[in-house]
């Protein structure tokens, strides 16, 4: 069969990615737009390899019962796939069932990768006075439009970098949408970002294409709970409006039912730690002497995290990449800062390719009494686990995983590793 080919297929399993797995005659053929249950007509799209192929859904012949109407129309399965935005691989899922996948994804990942066996359960963002809404809709405060040589604005189509106008943005707050609407007309190629602050004030970024940024970025103020943050409007920070608040009070709940109090005259990490979230997380946990090093490659964010973690004597924020300064740990530390490390806290929230062997190695080797690992990416999350385990640090308690990013594909997952 040759690329351009219809075929049918019957749905059977999800692979990592937002993509569903069907078979012909034998060979796993990957499938958007779909989930297992389903017969579909799918138009093959990539047939050159041995091992599998790609195609896209074009007709649902027989719907499972969790599919519903697409929450953004301009992804939806009548739409041409050439020009079905990305971002909401999952919008045409019932949100519950979204979940169950999400759970399936990293369980299988955990199983296939990291060779373990681990509880998994994926729950919603938010809690009482604040959930989550009914349909996973409104909850980015941050998005990217893309600009294109012809003036086009909008998303760029699923698995590409070609700009598709859609007219609305569902998965944005109602502020961010309007704001979305208004900078279309006259943009330059390249990149704008839409930010909303705790201030519910949205911030437009331009990003013309060979542009420098020039000038001081502007310093925003984000809120969890009583505390404030401060961040560069275009810096990072978590998209869905109730993720911070939600991520922290997991890794606390979680960290205080494995081990309890921390410890303030330890010495406890928070690598990867941008404008010092999860830093804060550990010091309410240990209190105002709790001693914390925040470590970030970005100076911007650790200078914000610098202030950000003022109020505890013992924190600082040092600007280092995470491998080159748990090498240098493990290399210089003295036997008093060994046993205080031997004594504290390791918490992780690497990028999506995951912390790697040597970082785990490296932090392994301190010995510290519990790691707290937060990640956005089951398989590199599966990778990382396994090298944990195979240096005594496991994940007793299993995995607890949040859908910070309903109707797509990502979910977040933390795991408290002990020996």
């Amino acid at each position: 069969m040759h690329d351009g080919d219809l075929i049918e297929l019957d749905i059977t399993g999800i692979a990592h990615g937002g993509v569903f797995v069907g078979r012909h005659e034998g060979r796993v053929v990957f499938v958007p737009d779909t989930l297992p249950g389903e017969r579909i007509r799918a138009q093959l799209t990539e047939t050159r390899k041995k091992s599998f192929w790609r195609a896209d859904a074009v007709e649902v012949l027989q719907a499972a019962p969790e599919r519903r109407p697409h929450v953004w129309r301009a992804a939806a399965i009548e739409v041409d796939p050439a020009q079905r935005v990305g971002g909401a691989e999952f919008g045409h899922i019932a949100l519950a069932h979204q979940r169950s996948l999400k759970e399936r994804v990293i369980r299988e990942a955990v199983e296939r990768v990291g060779r373990l066996d681990l509880p998994v359960d994926v729950r919603p963002a938010g809690g009482s006075g604040d959930a989550e809404s009914a349909d996973g809709t409104g909850w980015r405060t941050r998005v990217s439009l893309h600009v294109d040589g012809e003036g086009r604005v909008g998303a760029y189509a699923a698995r590409s970098h070609r700009v598709v106008e859609a007219p609305d943005l569902p998965l944005a707050t109602d502020a961010v949408a309007r704001a979305a609407a208004e900078v279309r007309a006259g943009a330059q190629p390249g990149r704008i970002d839409l930010v909303q602050p705790a201030d519910g004030r949205v911030r437009v970024l331009p990003r013309p294409e060979g542009a420098r940024s020039h000038g001081t970025p502007e310093v925003v103020e984000e809120r969890v709970g009583d505390r404030v943050f401060r961040v560069d409007a275009g810096g990072f920070w978590q998209v869905h409006r109730l993720a911070a608040r939600t991520l922290t009070s997991l890794v606390s709940a979680e960290l205080t039912a494995s081990v309890g109090g921390l410890d303030p005259e330890a010495t406890h990490l928070d690598l990867y730690g941008g404008v010092g979230l999860f830093a804060a997380t550990l010091g309410d946990l240990g209190g105002s002497g709790t001693r914390v090093v925040s470590v970030e490659s970005d100076p911007r964010a650790t200078e914000h995290a610098g202030e950000n973690l003022a109020e505890w004597v013992g924190a600082r924020a040092e600007t280092a990449r995470v491998d080159r300064f748990v090498s240098r740990l493990g290399a210089e530390a003295s036997a008093r800062e060994r046993e205080r490390l031997a004594r504290g806290v390791v918490l992780l929230d690497p990028p999506r390719a995951g912390a790697g062997a040597d970082v785990v190695a490296g932090i392994a080797a301190l010995v510290p009494s519990a790691v707290v690992y937060v990640a956005c990416d089951p398989v590199a999350l599966a990778r990382d686990l396994a090298t944990f385990a195979e240096l005594g640090y496991r994940a007793h308690d299993g995995i607890r995983g949040v859908d910070l990013f309903p109707n797509s594909h990502h979910v977040e997952a933390v795991a408290v590793l002990r020996r």
